[in-house]
């Protein structure tokens, strides 16, 4: 097919539930490409000799060359070409903004709709796992290194599955009593199935990943108690959960919980399946959810499943949302009510308590702040009250301090997170290395993956030469004892 034929072909819509049934559920919204919507979608690709799709993608997935497999009906064969560089393709498939990164650099999307990278991406994953043939990649010899890593979310998990196929003893510490992160605790059932998460954490398994959970490291021993224990190495990606709240009035009534709260007793802790799980679930008549990126839409979305009428409040304007445009579409059609330009300034309370209303403000959008968006102005005289039981504040998360309060030489920046040199991910510590939303802030899946990616490759250097090599400007490399310096900027 010569790529005039293949630019006719329009983009392939993925089927999924109604919205009038799936908002009463838990299950996936997206149903999958069918193998024949897989074919066809496949052939849009134009083959490009310089795909720019490749540099948009934060793991160097080999986009061209998993779906030429596609094309040719070698689903299994696109599954294992996936996971030679991406650890946890089924979930990258679901929750990866593709359309911002790989798919934006897609050459078809200059004039149409760019192929859909990443719903090829999960059909060939699905594929592999339904079909249930596995296959285990090749091993270097055991070098006799041993590695902590801290966290079993994507950061740490794909650095573990990197770092044990490079022949290194890898065992990962998890504060939780199930792995995975975010991916377990913060993605709601409906958008990311937790099955597909065990599947992608039992294959690591496979490859020789022990995973230890309900162990806090700086609780149950510190950084440099690990390293005493005779780990050679040490990788921390233990994420940014400490949620951020508003500092109006009335956060502290009964009724008002963080996003992670909220979503963690839902998605990891079934609160949703109450009595089967023991987790009492958020009995509610009206929520508000505060901000406007994913995290919003999941926990509003949430609400909804759970029973109640659910309103998103954000202070910017749509345009604004920081949220994928699917997420948002989705919520709109199960019936999520989204207030643009609007602000809460006090939540109101009852004679026992608890949260009865919610006090907001209109706002107008004024010249663009130090993020590039519009700073949102309050319009004197627009208050507002709109009555509610519950307030869910979904405005992003800070590191836990408890690693750097505990391990007293390793350097953090003013925004609370580790100070790494930023292309080896090296610590101040020697022979500690970080990445994730513990060096960046709250940020996606996959960036937190491609982290993981680059700690193992320097991780991997260190055990084996005692020293990391970072890229220079010119393209070559120059070499330096690992520990040495560190970037002073985030």
């Amino acid at each position: 097919m010569d790529p005039k034929e293949r630019r006719k072909i329009p983009r392939q819509a993925m089927p999924e539930q109604d919205p009038r049934r799936r908002r009463h559920n838990f299950e996936e919204v997206p149903y999958g490409l069918t193998e024949e919507l897989a074919l066809t979608e496949s052939q849009r690709c134009l083959k490009c000799k310089k795909p720019l799709c490749v540099s948009g993608c934060p793991v160097n997935i080999d986009i061209p060359d998993f779906i030429r497999l596609i094309e040719e009906g070698k689903f299994i064969e696109a599954a294992w070409k996936l996971k030679e560089q991406n650890s946890l393709p089924a979930v990258t498939g679901r929750v990866c903004p593709q359309e911002t990164q790989c798919e934006e650099k897609c050459i078809l999307g200059k004039k149409g709709e760019p192929v859909a990278i990443g719903r090829l991406e999960r059909f060939a994953a699905d594929f592999e796992r339904v079909a249930g043939k596995l296959k285990l990649p090749e091993f270097a010899d055991p070098t006799g290194k041993k590695v902590a890593i801290i966290g079993a979310g994507p950061a740490g998990l794909t650095a573990a599955g990197d770092l044990v196929k490079l022949g290194h003893d890898v065992t990962i510490f998890e504060a939780l009593h199930e792995p995975g992160g975010v991916l377990v605790y913060g993605i709601p059932e409906f958008r990311l199935p937790k099955e597909i998460v065990r599947f992608e954490v039992n294959y690591l398994k496979r490859l020789g990943v022990k995973i230890l959970t309900d162990y806090v490291v700086g609780k149950a021993r510190t950084v440099d108690d690990l390293m005493k224990d005779g780990y050679d190495a040490v990788f921390i990606g233990t994420g940014a959960g400490l949620p951020i709240f508003m500092r109006i009035p009335g956060e502290n009534l009964v009724g008002v919980y963080s996003a992670n709260e909220y979503l963690t007793r839902s998605n990891l802790m079934k609160s949703f399946k109450f009595p089967e799980y023991g987790t009492s679930p958020i009995r509610s008549r009206k929520v508000v959810t505060v901000g406007g990126g994913n995290v919003a839409m999941d926990a509003a979305r949430t609400a909804l499943r759970l029973g109640a009428e659910s309103v998103i409040v954000y202070r910017r304007s749509r345009d604004e949302m920081p949220a994928r445009a699917e997420e948002i579409h989705h919520a709109e059609e199960e019936g999520v009510r989204i207030m643009i330009l609007t602000n809460p300034v006090q939540i109101l309370g009852d004679d026992r308590g608890r949260v009865k209303a919610v006090e907001c403000i209109k706002m107008e959008l004024g010249e663009p702040d130090e993020s590039g968006r519009r700073r949102p102005i309050p319009v004197e005289g627009s208050e507002f009250v709109m009555e509610c039981d519950t307030v869910i504040p979904a405005l992003g998360n800070r590191p836990n301090p408890l690693i750097p309060m505990t391990t007293p030489d390793l350097e953090t920046t003013r925004w609370r997170t580790l100070q790494c040199d930023p292309d080896t991910l090296e610590t101040s510590k020697k022979g500690v290395f970080a990445g994730g939303d513990i060096v960046t802030g709250a940020a996606t899946v996959i960036s937190a993956m491609g982290a993981g990616k680059t700690a193992a490759r320097s991780i991997h250097e260190y055990l084996m030469t005692g020293r990391v090599t970072k890229p220079k400007k010119d393209g070559g490399t120059e070499g330096r004892e690992s520990g040495n310096t560190v970037s002073k900027e985030r």
